[in-house]
Order: C-alpha cells, then structure tokens, then sequence
C-alpha cells in the first residue's frame, strides 16, 4: 500500500483564521502548511508546540499534534517532548515576545542544539495586548509603552542564538516566496533550528509608526542586520549524544536489587538524629545506617542539612525507619539523637533542649549539654575515633546506638558496610562497628 499523499496540514473545521485583516501570521501559517506538503511528515508523527501570544493561536488550525503552554517556556515543552519521542518533528510557534519572556529558554535551546525547528513571528511588539514594545523593537518606534520613541537597542535574534551555539540560523521577510522551501531546510536540519521571520501588526505597529511593507523591508537595511542563511553548520545533536551516552551507562552499571535479608523489631515509625561536623562523613554513615534498615525491611529516608562550606561547620542526618511507607518525613520528636561534635551540638543546642523523656539521647563524654528531659547516655565517641579513624565516628555512635536500641540486626549494618563501600573504607568502618558495639555494656552479655 503506497502511503498518503498529503495536500494540506490545515483545517478549516473552526473557520478562518483567526487574525486581524493583514496580520503576518495568517501568511506565515500557511507557508508552514505549504513546508509540511513538501515534506510530507506523518501528522500523527508532526508536533506543533505555540507560546502565549496571537500565533499562539495558530495550533488547533493544523492536523497534527499541538501543545500550547506558558508564555516563554514553549522551547522548554519542545525540548522535553523531542527528548522523549526523538521520532517526532517538533516544530515550535514563538513571537518577538516569547523570545524576551523565554531569553534563557532560547539561549540553551541554542546552545544544547536540540533538535527542534523554531519560527519566530517577529512582529517587534506585544499585538495580544495592546502593543507594547517587545526586545526587538526597533530604536525610535513608537509603541504603547514608548509613546516618544523606543530608546532601547532591538536584540538580534539570530545573533543572540547563533552566539549560543545554534547550528541553523535564517533571518528573512514573511514576503518571500521561498519561505516555505527554507522551513523545510530548517527542519531537516540535525540541530536546532532558527527561523527570524519579521512580520507586519497591522493592529498595533503599523498605525502608531505609519508602518508599511516598504518599510519592513527597509529596516533591515537601517538596523544593520542581515537576511537570508547566516548559520548553517554541524555539531552532535544533544538528544542524540544524550542517549548514547545514556546506553554506555546502562551497559557498565549493574543494578543492585536490593532484598530483605534480616528482621527487625520496629512496630513505628522511628526518628533518629545524627549530629556531628563537616567532614566527619555523616551523611555516609546515615546512608549506609538507612540501607541497611532496608536490608531488615523497613522503609527508610534521610534529610540532611549542612552549610555551603566544605570542610567546616555543622552536619546533621536525620534517618527515618519504618515498618510501614512513611508518609511523613519531618522528626517533630526524636526517639534517637547521637551528638558529637561541638559543631553538632551548636546546630542542635535548641532542639536538645526539647527532646521528650521517651528520647534516648546519645553524646559525646566531652560535650557540655544543655539541660534536657531526655534519656541521656554519655560515651567516648572521640576518644573510640581516634583509635580506629576520625572519619569512622558516625559509625562508632550508629553502631552504639543501634546495640543499645536492637532495632535490627547488627549484621544488617556490618553488610552494608561491606556491600555499599570501597573495601578499604569497609575494613576501617567494620572496625568502627566493633569499637562502637564495645562501648555499650549490657546485663546480658
């Protein structure tokens, strides 16, 4: 069966268009049309993504898919719609003023070289409100917010993003009769591609500056820029490096299911606190204390909260477990805390201070404490750090803590440690979880 012929990717179900008598736009989209007769894409396979804006009502007029989004933002819905279905011809619908809205969208639409084919219906005004100047109206313009003339520079479209990185750039008149035939070029181009397409709003910007298509053309030559192809080159397009890069990682990484090998006693969701320093590999020792709840079956999170410093200052673990999905992750009242650093209990002093008798409260014996209602066990957690490592203290106060509480198995905690760290960090933390289970003297031993 030969495929379809397709003669028009328009429709006329809801009427003319719907533009003011000799708008830019209703040329500009029937050129488009014309561009997808000549490449004769699948419209099922065609995706029309418009900004805010009068051509943002060009969409429900084409036979093909449409998204219609924020204003500035519709390069960000293109992206991640090419990204995700690399197949479709994404083709994106922006004014003058999308481009100033969305500058940023733009520039690393350019920049990461996406492969997606941008017109702009440059019309250098806001014609769906009233007229306002936009970032490429022309010095001197009149407008409805520049009644005396704009003094601001107009911005080079195609300058801007073929300064960024963009790979296909075109700047013409929506006159020209070969537009359509240079929509087909942009989009068959493997990057991202710019149309700069300057426009009459027959509304707004013809009458407040005795505007005509003479002078259309004429500003180009006043403004200093230039017409036709100004970019046409090649550099890997990023939806396709993404993925190959993205295939590579999958090959050389091996997924770790991770599987319930031990119990564990909680009947509750239990909070507990870990403080200490920067560089005292806290978040480590959280992590690796939270896998290996999950290696007992329980659910776990972990929030950490530190400075922007390296090195220096507070850091603080909290550790969530619970038999059941844990719906919330705030520790209002702690059943653990562990202190051990001055920096920790800076960081902490008021919290302590409110700690519940029900909280077992587990600090350094050097630390000066605040008064508090909680259960409160002094050990030598420095002293223990120093005879096994300074970067094994989380571990040391963990494994303490979790003989002291038996809230799963010490063997869950000792197979994290070896499953999830470098060997060499696992034999000196192995170490540590003996040292920390030494501290703890119990009836029953």
């Amino acid at each position: 069966m030969s495929a379809p012929i397709y003669k028009s990717y328009m429709t006329d179900a809801l009427g003319p268009l719907p533009f003011c008598p000799g708008c830019g736009h209703e040329r500009l989209l029937k050129d488009l049309d014309r561009a997808l007769v000549k490449l004769q894409t699948d419209p099922a396979k065609v995706v029309i993504v418009t900004d805010i804006g009068c051509i943002g009502l060009a969409d429900r007029y084409f036979v093909a898919n449409a998204f219609h989004g924020l204003h500035g933002r519709s390069l960000t819905y293109a992206t991640g719609l090419k990204l995700a279905r690399p197949e479709l011809t994404v083709i994106v619908l922006m004014g003058d003023g999308g481009c100033g809205i969305g500058g940023t969208h733009l520039l690393n639409a350019a920049r990461r070289n996406v492969d997606i084919t941008l017109i702009v219906a440059n019309n250098f005004n806001y014609g769906m409100t009233g007229g306002q100047h936009s970032v490429t109206t022309p010095g001197g313009a009149f407008t409805a917010t520049t009644p005396a003339g704009n003094i601001e520079a107009a911005m080079d479209i195609c300058a801007t993003v073929a300064g960024a990185g963009a790979t296909w750039v075109y700047r013409g008149i929506g006159y020209e009769n070969d537009l359509p035939d240079r929509i087909v070029e942009g989009v068959r181009h493997p990057g991202f591609a710019l149309l700069d397409v300057w426009e009459l709003c027959t509304a707004y910007y013809m009458p407040r500056n005795q505007y005509n298509k003479k002078e259309l053309y004429n500003l180009v030559e006043k403004s200093g820029f230039e017409t036709g192809l100004l970019v046409n080159k090649t550099r890997p397009e990023f939806g396709a490096e993404y993925r190959k890069q993205s295939s590579h990682l999958a090959a050389v990484r091996q997924l770790d299911i991770l599987e319930q090998g031990f119990d564990h006693a909680l009947e509750r969701q239990t909070g507990i606190v870990i403080a200490g320093s920067a560089g005292q590999k806290i978040r480590s020792a959280a992590g690796i204390f939270s896998m290996a709840g999950m290696l007992s079956g329980l659910h776990a999170t972990q929030k950490d909260d530190y400075p922007i410093t390296v090195m220096t200052g507070h850091s603080v673990s909290e550790v969530n477990l619970s038999p059941t999905r844990i719906e919330y992750s705030a520790i209002d009242s702690p059943d653990y805390f562990l202190v051990f650093s001055e920096d920790g209990l800076k960081k902490t002093h008021t919290w302590i201070g409110k700690l519940p008798t029900t909280c077992l409260l587990m600090v350094d014996e050097e630390l000066a404490l605040p008064d508090t209602n909680a259960h409160l066990v002094k050990l030598p957690f420095g002293q223990a750090a120093k005879d096994v490592g300074r970067l094994s203290i989380g571990i040391i106060a963990l494994a303490a803590m979790l003989k002291q509480s038996e809230l799963f198995p010490l063997a869950a905690l000792r197979t994290s440690i070896t499953r999830y760290q470098p060997s060499a960090v696992a034999e000196i933390n192995c170490k540590a979880m003996d040292r920390g289970m030494a501290l703890i003297s119990r009836t029953d031993d």
